[in-house]
C-alpha cells in the first residue's frame, strides 16, 4: 500500500509552486436551484464541499497571518487540482464572507484510487438462491414497505482493478461508484494532499487545515431535505426516505432498513445500528423473563415470613436495635424497617436466583448469535477482508514517519514514526497516565464513602428532630435512605464531571500514542475510555454490593475508617435495596443526561442558527449552505453512542440480580435510542464521511469480558448481598433440631435467631449513645446478620456455628453457580458456529467467481496472445527457409 501511495500521491508533492503556477478553482454563481447536487454545468456531481472564510474580509487575525493562511489554502487547492480533482467556488448567499468550494472526482480519478484503496465493486449479480426463513411472514409485518425503499440488489464483488475493467458489472459510469464511495475516495485524497513544507517536513491533510481554521468545514452533501423530496428528478431523495421510514417516531416498532442505511451513511454507521437493533431485539426475551420474576416477587411477598416478623408488633415491635453510629445515634425499634422489608421481599426472592442464572446464559446467546449476524453483514457489505486489504494508514501517522527501520519480512527499508525505544517510552507514559486517572476515580469514590459515613451522623442526629408530621414520613425518610439518596446524587454529579475531563485526556493520550490505522486508533481510545468509565460508573455499585456492611465489627468493637469514621452498616435486610436505588439513580440520570446532551443541544443550536439566518435573508439557499448550518458529527463519530450502550449493557448484566426490571428499562430506552440517533443523524447533523468497518471493534471483547464478569458478580450478589443463603440455611438446618426448636422446616423465628444480642453495659465510652436507655431491657440487637454468640457465653461476641454454616453455603453456592453457568456457556459457544453455513457458501461462491472471472480470463488472454506470437514466429521461420521463386 505504501509503495502504491508513493507512486500515485508523493510525486505531486515536491516544493511549493510559485504563485503564477498555482491552479485555482472555477468560479460560479448560485443558479437558484436549492436541491441541486451538481456543479453549475449540471453534469459534474458534487462529491465533497470545503468551506472557508474569505481572508480579505477577516478581521480577527493579523494581516501577515491572513496572507499565510491564504497561501496555504491556495497551495492546497492547487495540489487537489494536480491530483485530478475538479473544484468550483461559489460565494455564500447568506454571508458574503463565506466561500464554498465544491469538489468533483472524475471517472479516471475514481478508478485510480479505487484500485489503491482496494475497494470491492460488483462483478455480477448474486445467483445463489435464498431460502426464506419460517418466520419470514411474521417479520414482513415489521419491515419497511418494499415499494417505498426497494431492496438492494446483491452482487458478487472483488477488489477493483483498472486493467480488468471489462470484467466488472458496469451499466452506467455515473452510478458505478455510488455517492458514499465517491465521498470516501475524495476524503482519502483530501487527507493526503500537501499544503506546505517547513524544515523539510511536509504538512498535509484536510484535518490539520480544519484544526488551524484555514477551512471552517469539510463534508459530503445530504442528497435532499429531510422534510420533503428533492425537486431534482435525478435525485433519489434518500435522506427524505430515511427520515420518513426510519427516523420518524411512528416507526418505533418497525425493523430498520439496514442496507439502505449502509448505502447512504457507510458500513460504520450501518454496523452500529445493526448491533443496536440486534441487542434491542434480544432484550425482549430478557425483559419478559425479568418482568415475570418481578411479578413472582410481588405475588409472593405476602408469604414472606421474615418480613411479617419484622412488621409484627409482638415480634419486631419488641426488638430494640443498637445505635448505628457513635454517641449521637439512639436506640430504635425494628418495625421502622417494615416498609423496606416488604420491598426487599420483591427483589430478594427465589425468582431473582432463576433470573440471574438465566441472564448468565442469555448474555452468551446474545454474543454468539451476534457473531453469526456480524459474519452475514461482513459478507453482504464486502468487509470480510477489509482490515487486511483495504484500510489505509492514518495521515497523522504518515506525517511522523521519519525513522528508517528494516522490515523483517521483506528485508527492505521502511519509514516509521518512532524507534523501538521510542515506542516503549510512549506506551509506558500512556499506561501510567491511564492508571493515574483510574486512581483519581478511586480516590473520588473513597471521598464519597467518607461523605456517607460523616453525613450519616448528621442525619441520625437531626433528621428525627426536624421531621414533624405523620409516622409514614418517618418510615420512608430514614437516615439510611437520606444518606443513600444524597450520596447517589453526588456520585452521579462526580461521574459526569470526571467524564468531561477524562474524555479530553484520553484523546490526548491516544494522539500521543500515534496508532497506525483508524481502527487501531479507535480500539486504543475505546479501551482507555471504557477502563475509565468502568471504574467511574460501577465503583459505587461494587462498594454497596460487596463492601458496605461487610467489615463493621460489632457494637462493642466497631471498625473505623481512617481511625475516625465508623464503617457503614446495612439495613437488617441487607444492602440489596440500596444497590437497587443506586442503579436506578445512575441509570436513569445517565439516560436523561445523555438525551439532553445528544439531542436537545444540537436541536437548540440548529434552531438558533436557522433563526439568525432567516432574520438576515429570505433568499433561496443552496443545499451545501443548508448543510453547513447543521452540526458537525465530531471526530469520534458514534463512539459515544457505543460507549453509552455498552455501559448500559454492563448495568443490565453485572447487577441484574438486584434489579430484574433492568432489561425492561433498557429495552424501552433502546427503542427510543434507535429513533433518536436516527433522527439526530438525518435532521441535525451534517452527513458523515462514509467509512468502512468490519465489526464493532474493541467493543466485542469488552462485552465478552463483561459477560464473564457478570456471572461472578451476580453469584456474589446473591451469596453476599442478598439474604437468600442465610434464609435457606436457617430453613433447612437451624429451624429444626438439633439447632432449632421447630418440629418441621419453617422460616418462623428467623429474625430472632439471626440478629445477634449485645449487652448495653459493654459499650465503650467512645461509642456509648448520649440518649438514655428506656425500659427494663439490658440488651440490644445488632443491625446486620452477624451471627455471634450472646453475652454471657464463654465465646461471647464471637461468630457462632450458624455463621460458619452460612459462609460454607455461600462459597459452595458461588462455586456451583459459576461452574454450571460457565459449562452451559461453553456448550452454547461450541454448538453455535460463528459463521452460518449459508454465509460460508456465499463466500466460497464469490471466491470461485473472482478466480474464474479475473484470473482465468487473464490466462485466456495470455494464451491467445502467446498463440498469435507463436504463429507469427512460425510464419517468420517458414519465410526464412522457403526457397526463393525463380
Amino acid at each position: 500500500l505504501v509503495l502504491e501511495l508513493n507512486q500515485i500521491i508523493i510525486p505531486t508533492y515536491g516544493t511549493v509552486p510559485d504563485q503564477q503556477n498555482l491552479h485555482t478553482p472555477e468560479w460560479a454563481d448560485f443558479d437558484d436551484k436549492p436541491d441541486s447536487l451538481f456543479f453549475s454545468d449540471g453534469q459534474r456531481r458534487i462529491d465533497f464541499v470545503l468551506v472557508y472564510e474569505d481572508e480579505s474580509r477577516k478581521m480577527t487575525h493579523k494581516r501577515s497571518d491572513r496572507k499565510k493562511q491564504k497561501r496555504k489554502r491556495q497551495v492546497y487547492e492547487s495540489n487537489l487540482i494536480n491530483n485530478g480533482l475538479q473544484l468550483e467556488a461559489t460565494r455564500s448567499v447568506l454571508d458574503e464572507k463565506l466561500i464554498f468550494v465544491k469538489v468533483h472526482a472524475p471517472w479516471e480519478v475514481l478508478c485510480m484510487y479505487a484500485e489503491v484503496m482496494h475497494i470491492k465493486l460488483p462483478l455480477q449479480p448474486n445467483d445463489l438462491k435464498t431460502r426464506d426463513s419460517a418466520f419470514n411472514w411474521f417479520s414482513r409485518l415489521f419491515r419497511v414497505d418494499e415499494n417505498i425503499i426497494k431492496p438492494e440488489q446483491e452482487f458478487f464483488t472483488a477488489p477493483f482493478q483498472k486493467e480488468l475493467l471489462s470484467n466488472f458489472y458496469i451499466q452506467d459510469k455515473d452510478t458505478f461508484f455510488n455517492p458514499a464511495t465517491r465521498s470516501r475516495i475524495v476524503h482519502f485524497i483530501l487527507s493526503r494532499v500537501e499544503y506546505a513544507t517547513k524544515n523539510n517536513v511536509k504538512k498535509f491533510g484536510i484535518n490539520k487545515l480544519l484544526d488551524t481554521g484555514i477551512y471552517k468545514a469539510a463534508f459530503p452533501l445530504h442528497d435532499s431535505s429531510f422534510r420533503h423530496p428533492s425537486t431534482d428528478p435525478n435525485c433519489p431523495s434518500e435522506r427524505y426516505l430515511l427520515y420518513r421510514e426510519w427516523a420518524h417516531p411512528k416507526n418505533i416498532f418497525k425493523l430498520q432498513p439496514l442496507d439502505f442505511i449502509r448505502k447512504y451513511y457507510g458500513e460504520k454507521i450501518g454496523i452500529y445500528f445493526a448491533w443496536l437493533g440486534f441487542y434491542t431485539n434480544m432484550l425482549i426475551v430478557a425483559a419478559v423473563v425479568g418482568v415475570g420474576c418481578f411479578l413472582y416477587g410481588c405475588l409472593t411477598r405476602n408469604n414472606c415470613t421474615w418480613s411479617q416478623e419484622v412488621c409484627d408488633p409482638n415480634i419486631g415491635g419488641n426488638i430494640i436495635m443498637c445505635p448505628q453510629c457513635d454517641k449521637v445515634c439512639t436506640y430504635w425499634n425494628l418495625t421502622i424497617t417494615c416498609e423496606s422489608s416488604k420491598k426487599l421481599c420483591i427483589f430478594d426472592s427465589f425468582g431473582t436466583l432463576v433470573f440471574a442464572v438465566f441472564m448468565g446464559i442469555w448474555v452468551t446467546l446474545f454474543l454468539e448469535f451476534w457473531k453469526r449476524r456480524q459474519a452475514e453483514l461482513e459478507y453482504e457489505w464486502d468487509t470480510v477482508e477489509y482490515l487486511e486489504q483495504e484500510e489505509q494508514v492514518r495521515p497523522e501517522y504518515e506525517a511522523r514517519c521519519t525513522h528508517v527501520v528494516m522490515n523483517e519480512i521483506t528485508q527492505q527499508e521502511e519509514h516509521v514514526p518512532y524507534t523501538a525505544c521510542g515506542k516503549c517510552i510512549r506506551m509506558t507514559f500512556c499506561t501510567s497516565a491511564v492508571f493515574f486517572w483510574i486512581l483519581l476515580i478511586i480516590a473520588s469514590v473513597i471521598g464519597i464513602i467518607v461523605y456517607r459515613l460523616s453525613v450519616f451522623l448528621v442525619f441520625s442526629a437531626t433528621l428525627s428532630q426536624h421531621i414533624s408530621g405523620t409516622e409514614a414520613i418517618r418510615k420512608y425518610l430514614t437516615p439510611q435512605t437520606a444518606t443513600s439518596v444524597t450520596a447517589s446524587l453526588i456520585s452521579f454529579i462526580v461521574i459526569m464531571v470526571l467524564n468531561v475531563i477524562y474524555e479530553k485526556v484520553a484523546i490526548l493520550i491516544t494522539d500521543f500514542e500515534l496508532p497506525r490505522t483508524q481502527t487501531d486508533y479507535e480500539n486504543s481510545l475505546t479501551t482507555k475510555m471504557f477502563l475509565f468509565q468502568f471504574v467511574n460508573y460501577y465503583s459505587s455499585c461494587f462498594y454497596i454490593a460487596f463492601f458496605k456492611g461487610k467489615f463493621v465489627g460489632h457494637p462493642g468493637n466497631p471498625v473505623y475508617w481512617l481511625g475516625k469514621y465508623r464503617n457503614e452498616e446495612c439495613d437488617p435486610g441487607g444492602c440489596l435495596l440500596e444497590l437497587t436505588t443506586q442503579l436506578a439513580i445512575i441509570v436513569g440520570g445517565k439516560a436523561i443526561w445523555n438525551n439532553i446532551q445528544e439531542v436537545f443541544l444540537p436541536w437548540v443550536k440548529n434552531l438558533i442558527g436557522r433563526y439568525c439566518a432567516a432574520a438576515r435573508s429570505e433568499k433561496v439557499v443552496p443545499r451545501w449552505e443548508q448543510d453547513y448550518h447543521l452540526q458537525p458529527i465530531g471526530k469520534l463519530g458514534l463512539f459515544y453512542e457505543y460507549l453509552e450502550m455498552v455501559i448500559q449493557f454492563g448495568f443490565v448484566t453485572l447487577f441484574v440480580a438486584s434489579f430484574p426490571l433492568a432489561p425492561l428499562l433498557a429495552l424501552i430506552n433502546n427503542m427510543l435510542e434507535i429513533r433518536l440517533d436516527a433522527w439526530k443523524l438525518t435532521t441535525q447533523f451534517r452527513r458523515m464521511v462514509p467509512q468502512k468497518a468490519q465489526d464493532i471493534g474493541a467493543w466485542q471483547p469488552i462485552m465478552q469480558g463483561i459477560a464473564i464478569l457478570a456471572v461472578v458478580t451476580n453469584a456474589m450478589i446473591i451469596a453476599f448481598t442478598s439474604d437468600m443463603i442465610p434464609r435457606l440455611v436457617y430453613y433447612w438446618s437451624f429451624s429444626v433440631p438439633p439447632y432449632g426448636s421447630h418440629s418441621s422446616h419453617t422460616m418462623k423465628g428467623y429474625i430472632n435467631s439471626t440478629l445477634s444480642v449485645f449487652n448495653v453495659s459493654d459499650f465503650k465510652n467512645a461509642s456509648k449513645p448520649f440518649s438514655p436507655w428506656f425500659g427494663n431491657q439490658t440488651t440490644c440487637r445488632q443491625v446486620y446478620r452477624d451471627l455471634r454468640y450472646p453475652p454471657g457465653h464463654q465465646h461471647q461476641y464471637e461468630h457462632n456455628i450458624y455463621y460458619w454454616h452460612v459462609i460454607a453455603a455461600k462459597l459452595a453456592f458461588i462455586i456451583v453457580m459459576e461452574h454450571v453457568i460457565y459449562f452451559v456457556k461453553f456448550i452454547i459457544s461450541y454448538v453455535i458456529p460463528d459463521v452460518s453455513q449459508k454465509t460460508k457458501s456465499k463466500v466460497k461462491r464469490e471466491q470461485y467467481l473472482t478466480q474464474k472471472l479475473l484470473h482465468e480470463n487473464d490466462l485466456k488472454v495470455v494464451k491467445k496472445t502467446m498463440g498469435k506470437i507463436a504463429n507469427n514466429i512460425i510464419k517468420g521461420i517458414d519465410s526464412t527457409f522457403r526457397p526463393k521463386a525463380e
